[in-house]
């Protein structure tokens, strides 16, 4: 018999990956700030810049390798697979969900950097 997880085991996880992110963001800004107060650092100057078309085809690339996970591990929790917890289906569905609508906003300005610099007087 497979055995679900309760919403009080789904609400801890979800706090306790609130709680790391939080201090994720933390050591972050701890080390941005120590990066302005030690000075900038040096660049090298021989590291090859992706172009944009790249940076898009690979965001777009991993949006879809993050829909695909949620939807095998969707897939297989319907399916009983014991090694499968709704915790984990929530979580693939939450991070899906998220990469999609980014990946949307980022669409969004993009068609909307082409329309301001179509309507551009010449």
């Amino acid at each position: 018999m497979v055995q679900r997880a309760d919403i009080n085991n789904v609400l801890s996880e979800i706090r306790n990956l609130r709680t790391q992110m939080m201090q994720n963001q933390r050591i972050e800004q701890d080390q941005s700030v120590r990066g302005r107060i030690d000075g900038p650092r040096q660049v090298q100057e021989t590291q090859e810049v992706p172009s944009f078309s790249d940076m898009l085809g690979k965001a777009v690339n991993n949006v879809h390798e993050v829909q695909s996970q949620a939807s095998e591990l969707r897939t297989a929790y319907e399916m009983g697979d014991p090694n499968v917890d709704i915790t984990r289906v929530m979580i693939a569905a939450q991070k899906s969900s998220v990469s999609f609508e980014a990946l949307t906003q980022v669409r969004n300005r993009v068609v909307r950097a082409y329309e301001d610099i179509m309507n551009m007087p010449i």
